[in-house]
């Protein structure tokens, strides 16, 4: 059963994007998204940008020029160790759920970029995109 058709990257993006906006403040017939919902739906949404590119490419573009002007303050701090920092922030530091969403966008692009385990949701985003051209 295939009720939306070839949602695409880009839709998919587009419908994370939503999620995130109107999911998360609520105020309609579902309770809104809480903290750990928020975090999986960040976590999509920042992969499905990477993967989308065009329109999307504004987040990682972003939190691109965000890193650059870290590392140009820190010389030799690495991706990893910028994607833990923004961890531990997103963990210790009282967040709203909207900021939880804002401050996971940047961590999950950031931690994909770094490449390991965080980067297979991403990746594999990427290979069903090239796929389906």
């Amino acid at each position: 059963m295939n009720i939306f058709g070839n949602l695409g990257t880009v839709g998919v993006a587009a419908a994370l994007t939503c999620l995130l906006i109107w999911g998360v403040p609520g105020n309609g017939h579902l309770r809104p998204l809480g903290w750990w919902t928020t975090v999986l739906v960040a976590m999509l949404a920042a992969s499905a940008y990477k993967a989308a590119g065009g329109m999307f490419s504004v987040v990682p573009d972003f939190v691109g020029a965000g890193i650059h002007f870290v590392q140009g303050f820190l010389k030799g701090i690495t991706m990893p160790a910028i994607a833990l920092c923004v961890l531990i922030f997103m963990l210790y530091k009282k967040l709203t759920t909207r900021q939880v969403g804002y401050v996971a966008l940047v961590f999950f692009y950031v931690a994909a970029g770094a490449g390991g385990n965080w980067s297979y949701i991403s990746d594999a985003i990427e290979n069903a995109r090239a796929g389906i051209q």
